[in-house]
């Protein structure tokens, strides 16, 4: 399982950041006046980050530039990111007390980054809240959970995570659970069990976001059926240019679009690109030694097996077996997300610290470039910042609508 875990980084969740000196980023000074004017308007939400593992495993700082990773307060500033969704996860593999145990010290760790650094960081748990951080000129921190094999299946332990300012759950890791299928394993519910659904309802009840990434497609149509409020994908991309089964099919984002949901592009270069998919594929059995060097460095440590994994996928890049994968494969689907479900419907879900960065969007500080581009192609100022995160807050906010509506006693 652990080299199961260990091949997922570099195929299915990656590893960050590429040779910075092999970028070819546009300097920030040289983007438009207004691009600069209209990235800094709008409000910049990013979905996805799995910086928590850094917090725990290396008692990473937020305050302090760091030499790697994606994501600190400096370059989130640079980037001009308002808000940010912390990803709390563990390996499918780690179930139990053991799992919620490990996911509640994440939970922790963020907490106490927002309490270290409070002229920066606000935490925030609403859509309200998001709009105030921006105001006040803080960096909003929103707390996701990334596998709902993390609940014990226990509703209670749901409900501990919403007290603890959890606002979305993605249903599935990269194994199945007790109740659901996930995306990249074998099935064996046929999407949802009855008790799935009953995850949907309550999640739906407490006002916390159903995220989609890593489901099965049929616990997607299943979820549909179930759920009353907009659901959301918090890092996936367009299967119609990139076959990876973490992807959106076309169908899936037209049927997201009806229900008012939101799909966020995922930054990882084998999304990306089929032939940097294809390419990493065919490497499988020739990193199996390595994959079991690092299991036996690494252990349990999530934040080492990303690192270790980071250094082989640069020199399987540097030696030319994996396709370098440019920036601009984001705007490419972000285009697609568009034409498909429409510019109401897509945002931004980068899986920084958790992902092989496409060459240009190496870390956070990168951001204004998708503004730039979008601008270059035509998209108004208006559908920019919906795409940046103005479609994500207006989800949050009918999420927390339906949980009071489902809240309210009922009539006598």
């Amino acid at each position: 399982m652990r080299r199961k875990r260990i091949a997922g980084l570099l195929l299915l969740v990656g590893v960050p950041l590429v040779l910075a000196a092999q970028q070819a980023a546009k300097p920030a000074d040289q983007f438009s006046a207004r691009a600069k004017k209209l990235h800094a308007r709008a409000l910049v939400l990013d979905t996805h980050a799995d910086t928590p593992q850094r917090m725990v495993w290396e008692k990473f700082d937020l305050g302090h530039r760091d030499a790697e990773g994606h994501v600190d307060i400096p370059r989130m500033r640079e980037g001009g990111l308002d808000a940010v969704f912390f990803s709390i996860w563990v390996p499918s593999s780690v179930t139990g007390p053991t799992a919620v145990k490990r996911a509640v010290g994440q939970i922790d760790a963020v907490h106490e980054q927002a309490r270290k650094h409070p002229a920066e960081l606000l935490l925030a748990t609403t859509a309200a809240d998001v709009r105030r951080a921006q105001r006040q000129g803080k960096i909003a921190a929103l707390l996701g959970m990334e596998g709902g094999h993390m609940i014990d299946d226990d509703l209670g332990v749901l409900r501990m995570y919403a007290a603890l300012g959890v606002r979305y759950l993605t249903l599935t890791h990269f194994g199945n659970n007790n109740w659901a299928d996930s995306s990249t394993d074998k099935p064996a519910h046929n999407g949802l069990t009855d008790f799935g659904k009953g995850v949907v309802r309550e999640l739906n009840r407490l006002g916390v976001m159903v995220d989609i990434s890593h489901v099965a497609d049929k616990t997607f149509f299943d979820v549909l059926e179930v759920t009353t409020a907009p659901v959301m994908a918090s890092h996936s991309s367009c299967r119609a240019l990139d076959s990876h089964p973490r992807n959106m099919s076309d169908e899936q984002l037209r049927a997201l679009a009806k229900n008012g949901g939101v799909i966020h592009i995922n930054y990882h270069y084998t999304f990306l690109s089929q032939e940097a998919l294809d390419a990493t594929r065919a490497m499988g059995k020739d990193v199996t030694v390595r994959e079991q060097e690092i299991e036996k460095r690494c252990g349990e440590n999530e934040a080492c097996q990303v690192r270790e994994g980071e250094k082989l996928a640069r020199e399987m890049m540097a030696a030319g077996k994996v396709p370098k994968v440019s920036w601009d494969r984001i705007i490419q689907h972000i285009d697609h997300a568009v034409k498909v479900a429409g510019v109401d419907h897509v945002g931004l879900g980068s899986d920084f610290d958790g992902a092989t960065m496409p060459y240009g969007m190496e870390d956070a500080s990168k951001l204004p470039k998708i503004t730039e581009a979008l601008l270059q192609k035509g998209y108004s100022e208006k559908d920019i910042q919906k795409i940046l995160g103005g479609n994500t807050l207006r989800v949050l906010a009918e999420v927390e609508r339906v949980s009071r509506d489902l809240q309210r006693p009922a009539a006598r």
